[in-house]
């Protein structure tokens, strides 16, 4: 017999004269349950003499005529609805899950003493357009257009970081075996190892130059059609783009009335010396920008004292600053560490290393920036015309001089990542990059583990101690938002133009 005539109970009420063919699958009984109660099948817990009735299986129900069936559950508006994909809580999480809900950027293995490079990496990523130019790189590990597909150390390493850093957006921390082999091909010193047979440890700045230099060679710069032909730096690279700067190095003997001579030189990193009298960035910068040197002088014939100054013709969107921190000791053959504190800012501002020429077309943006802290100041005192502002859409204003993709107009920096050096010397220790999320919210890249710190943090990290102290600072464009309806006629570039 598979017809029956059941009562259902369901809280308060009971239904008689049901009836049920368990030769149909018991989903259809559920759906004539909720055509009499309105409950949902899947919010349906029903049960006879114990048993649980499944959706697609009768099991060891079993039925006869007046049996009493007991539902249970509630209609959709009277409980909140169960989320489709029920809560997972972090502990519970595998490494791909937690990094994707803290938004965690992946961490890198050390493959023995690789942490400089893995410092390296970590900082460079923070650059979106040196992404957006490796997607777009072409080629494998090995170079296809020659007739062997021979190894050649620029093509290699790009390729190797460009794939390593996709792999790295997937998530969980991964580890650099490409990078880390093209590396020690194009320049066997990284490959050293110690007696115990691991890898030495190597200079972070050391490595972080040479693969800017490998970059340098194979990826090109952005096209700009606003770009003028009698224009003095024409970027011949993407890296010379985006890192590159300009002096303008002036030479004057202070014994002779002979002319002052002038030069110019191009720059991918600032270096802050560091002496006694050093105690925060810009000034270990100036150190060198402007000094006394002792040279020959062609008028006298002989050694004389010559004021050198040397000013920025030409600011990068992103600007490397390197500590100088150091030294070779020949009696012990190391080099040695300068573990002084020198101080260094969230904000930089380089307008007073810049030429005055470069100075004067700094201004209109930093005006503009003036004028939008003096208006944030204004609508902190309204509270109504702060309640509108929240609704008004933003939009970015471009950080280079029209004509010169890749610069910096302002002459304002933000401080995006942190390669620090914990030890004695460059040969020992271990290295760690401190990357901006955003806002407030920094990450520590050390090694493959990733965790959150805040802006204090970071600035703790200026040396004096045996702690981590920054070695080089990546400082990239502070970006100027305005609102969305603001007049075109305002932007920066036709002002920059106009000068």
């Amino acid at each position: 017999m598979s017809q029956y005539t059941v009562k259902v109970k369901w809280g308060k009420e009971l239904f008689s004269n049901v009836e049920v063919n368990t030769e149909e699958e018991p989903i259809l009984f559920k759906a004539q349950l909720f055509a009499l109660t309105g409950v949902q099948p899947e919010r349906q817990k029903v049960m006879v003499k114990g048993m649980t009735l499944k959706d697609d299986d009768w099991g060891n129900v079993k039925l006869k005529d007046g049996v009493t069936v007991l539902m249970m559950g509630s209609k959709e508006e009277d409980v909140p609805v169960e989320p489709i994909e029920k809560p997972l809580f972090m502990e519970d999480m595998n490494e791909a899950e937690l990094a994707t809900a803290l938004d965690l950027p992946a961490g890198l293995h050390n493959l023995g003493n690789t942490c400089y490079l893995n410092a390296t990496v970590q900082c460079l990523k923070t650059v979106p357009e040196l992404r957006e130019a490796l997607k777009v790189f072409q080629g494998g590990w090995l170079e296809s257009t020659s007739p062997d597909h021979s190894f050649i150390p620029a093509q290699s390493i790009t390729a190797a970081l460009r794939d390593l850093y996709d792999n790295m957006d997937k998530g969980t921390s991964k580890a650099p075996l490409v990078l880390v082999q093209m590396l020690h091909l194009a320049f066997p010193r990284f490959a050293e190892k110690t007696e115990q047979g691991v890898f030495q440890q190597q200079d972070a700045n050391e490595c972080w130059t040479e693969l800017i230099r490998m970059l340098q060679q194979k990826l090109p710069p952005k096209d700009n059609p606003y770009a003028l032909e009698d224009d003095s730096f024409k970027p011949r690279s993407f890296i010379e783009q985006y890192f590159g700067g300009m002096y303008e190095v002036q030479l004057k003997c202070d014994d002779t009335d002979e002319p002052a001579t002038f030069a110019k030189e191009e720059f991918l990193q600032l270096s802050c010396f560091i002496s006694q009298d050093v105690k925060y960035l810009y000034y270990g910068l100036m150190s060198k920008m402007q000094e006394q040197i002792v040279k020959m002088s062609p008028k006298l014939g002989e050694n004389a004292v010559y004021s050198k100054t040397v000013k920025i013709t030409r600011l990068p969107a992103y600007l490397t600053i390197q500590f100088v921190r150091f030294y070779y000791k020949e009696k012990e053959a190391i080099n040695a560490k300068i573990l002084k504190d020198v101080k260094f800012t969230l904000d930089f501002d380089a307008y007073e290393l810049c030429s005055s020429e470069l100075q004067s077309k700094l201004t209109p943006m930093r005006e503009r920036f003036k004028q939008y802290e003096d208006s944030l100041v204004e609508e902190s005192c309204n509270a109504k015309t702060k309640d509108k502002e929240i609704t008004k859409k933003k939009k970015q204003e471009p950080y280079w001089f029209k004509h010169d993709l890749g610069s910096n107009n302002s002459g304002y920096y933000k401080l995006q990542a942190v390669l620090t050096h914990r030890g004695r010397s460059s040969s020992s220790g271990h290295y760690v990059a401190w990357i901006r999320q955003k806002n407030d919210t920094w990450m520590k890249c050390d090694d493959d583990v990733v965790t959150a710190v805040t802006s204090e943090e970071i600035l703790k990290l200026s040396g004096g101690g045996d702690w981590h102290c920054a070695y080089v600072l990546l400082y990239g464009p502070r970006i100027l938002e305005v609102d969305d309806t603001e007049n075109d006629s305002n932007d920066t570039n036709t002002a920059e133009a106009q000068s």
